[in-house]
């Protein structure tokens, strides 16, 4: 199943921006402080930091199945993202890590799409 048919890109930069945008949307612009500070172990107070976590790692896997089309490729970002940041909220490191870990997600994602590549 595919959310739309896949888009083809003439270079893999492309989709590379694509999804850097998306991230950042993601992290940034649909993350409200509220669920940045709350979606860490510790540190809840209106909802259990499970929700908040699992919520907003759900929107980065929405993002990047839908820029890419393929439901399994926004699964596993949802996963990686939820270690990712878990990671980040248990201080293993701080923010420039965590925002290149989950960049490199979008270049394995990008590996493991050939038609990314195929003009």
């Amino acid at each position: 199943m595919t959310l739309q048919q896949p888009m083809t890109f003439s270079n893999g930069f492309e989709l590379m921006a694509l999804l850097t945008m998306g991230h950042f949307l993601g992290d940034f612009g649909l993350q409200s402080d509220r669920m940045a500070r709350e979606k860490c172990p510790g540190c809840s107070s209106t909802l259990p930091w499970q929700w908040w976590l699992t919520s907003h790692a759900a929107i980065h896997g929405f993002l990047v199945a839908w820029i890419t089309g393929i439901p399994a490729l926004g699964l596993a970002e949802w996963g990686a993202h939820t270690l990712i940041d878990l990671g980040k909220c248990q201080n293993r490191y701080r923010l420039g890590v965590d925002q290149a870990l989950h960049l490199l997600c979008k270049v394995a994602w990008i590996a493991l799409m050939p038609q990314a590549w195929t003009p």
